[in-house]
């Protein structure tokens, strides 16, 4: 029986990795993060928009709350961290947009639309917009610390991030390597089974200690040609759900058929619709928002 060989540096365990290449990767790994620190530092505001459900129109919310803040003197940049389903090219108006400029030293400029809202996504980077991305979990950790790390985002004051549902890789990265995360932003519909999940969003906020900024509520009502108001999925999910975490509610987004022809016609629905109510609702809410950001005032707006 022979002995054990003593391992070279260059190794490769299991036919794997040198440790070697191991060790760079980790030297990468801290090098990339020492960048995210390094630029989130400079944007006052980093605030990740949460529901843990889909289909509770999570993206366009986003979207409008980040034109709605541009409108108002914010220098507002987006972050797509839905990988598997990037919509906010579409949501921006920037569908059109493939690939991102990189300069010489690396850094990653963002796309601008037409109210100077900056945009990193995937969607810019894949040849079409039914290409898939398909990526394990590290794949997808990987994305966010490098998109966070080498995106020069220029004198940005809100960073808005979208996350996608659920309460997995994508949001505990965005947790744990942001530095001073702002806080979460709740989004939900006023159904009792967005209620019940989106519950699960706040919960999971509470225990990585991350602030919940409030809630917004999407598809609260519709409001009938004769003026009467039809509550289709239901009435005060968002209200309960505010009181029980002691959160400012922040407004309610109404139904419009409006809002999908806008969306599948890859148009931003605040430019397009600038008179109707629901853009005047984006426009209440970002006030309070801003309020609740910038001055701490969570208790007005909870009661205004």
């Amino acid at each position: 029986m022979s002995l054990p060989q003593k391992s070279s540096p260059s190794a490769a365990p299991g036919g794997g990795q040198s440790y070697r290449e191991i060790a760079d990767r980790m030297k990468q790994v801290q090098e990339e993060q020492k960048l995210v620190v390094k630029r989130m530092k400079e944007i006052p505001y980093k605030v990740a928009i949460l529901s843990s459900k889909g289909g509770v129109g999570k993206s366009f919310v986003t979207a409008n709350l980040a034109m709605a803040l541009a409108t108002m003197g914010k220098v507002v940049g987006v972050l797509d961290a839905d990988f598997h389903g990037p919509s906010m090219p579409m949501m921006l108006g920037l569908r059109s947009v493939r690939g991102l400029l990189a300069r010489e030293d690396g850094s990653i400029v963002p796309a601008v639309n037409v109210y100077g809202v900056r945009l990193v996504s995937v969607g810019l980077m894949l040849p079409s917009d039914d290409a898939p991305v398909i990526w394990r979990g590290a794949l997808k950790t990987n994305a966010i610390r490098q998109l966070l790390a080498y995106t020069d985002w220029e004198g940005t004051q809100y960073l808005l991030i979208d996350l996608p549902p659920g309460t997995g890789d994508e949001q505990l990265t965005i947790a744990q390597t942001i530095p001073g995360l702002t806080g979460f932003l709740l989004v939900t519909i006023p159904s009792e089974v967005s209620k019940i999940v989106v519950k699960k969003a706040a919960a999971f906020a509470e225990k990585l200690n991350v602030p919940l900024l409030g809630i917004i509520e999407n598809m609260s009502y519709f409001k009938c040609p004769d003026g009467s108001v039809q509550y289709i999925f239901g009435k005060g999910a968002a209200e309960e759900i505010a009181k029980e975490y002691n959160i400012p509610f922040l407004g309610q987004i109404p139904l419009d058929p409006h809002i999908r022809e806008a969306n599948d016609n890859g148009e931003p629905f605040f430019l397009e619709y600038p008179d109707s109510e629901a853009t005047k609702s984006f426009l209440d809410i970002a006030k309070k928002f801003i309020d609740v950001v910038e001055k701490g005032n969570r208790a007005q707006a909870q009661n205004s």
